[in-house]
């Protein structure tokens, strides 16, 4: 009995180290993506504050809400990528909502 292949206690280690695999790098992923999300509206707020000025200087005036923008076609969305709400502040500067 000359067969080629893997015995069980082959694929039970390769199963082993694939789970261990698993384990160091599911927590990690999760961790990361929180950060990235808060980094991503950080940037996103740059933005709106690009796009306020670009409107103060096409029209005269400030926006009166995130809404003008996306209808006017400064934006494409209203909201940061952790889903948090964007407004415009009584100065013509983007914070995030709630």
């Amino acid at each position: 009995m000359n067969e080629k292949g893997f015995t069980l206690i082959e694929m039970m280690i390769v199963l082993l180290i694939i789970s261990v695999l698993l384990i160091i790098t599911i927590p990690n992923i999760t961790k990361n993506q929180t950060t990235v999300r808060s980094k991503g509206c950080d940037a996103f707020l740059k933005v709106v504050d690009a796009q306020i000025q670009a409107y103060e200087l096409d029209n005269d005036k400030l926006p009166e809400t995130i809404d003008v923008l996306v209808t006017e076609g400064y934006l494409k969305q209203k909201s940061c990528p952790n889903g948090k709400a964007v407004t415009i502040g009584v100065n013509g500067e983007a914070a995030e909502g709630t």
